[in-house]
């Protein structure tokens, strides 16, 4: 019984290992291609039409998971 508790248990620990590796590689890695699109401004456009301001772009980067 007792090796039997410990299969989950180093199951568990691997996991988290993965977790964190997975975690400081995203961190190293070059510029993401979210953070890539962002940095592109499309035109603007013309008349009192729905702009996408510095304000709405807070508030939909504040709204993803």
């Amino acid at each position: 019984m007792a090796e039997q508790n410990k299969i989950p248990r180093r199951s568990f620990f691997a996991g988290l290992g993965l977790v964190a590796a997975a975690g400081v590689a995203a961190k190293l890695a070059p510029e993401s291609a979210t953070s890539i699109l962002t940095n592109v401004s499309p035109q603007e456009p013309e008349g009192d039409s729905y702009r996408l301001t510095e304000h709405v772009k807070k508030y939909y980067r504040t709204t993803t998971i």
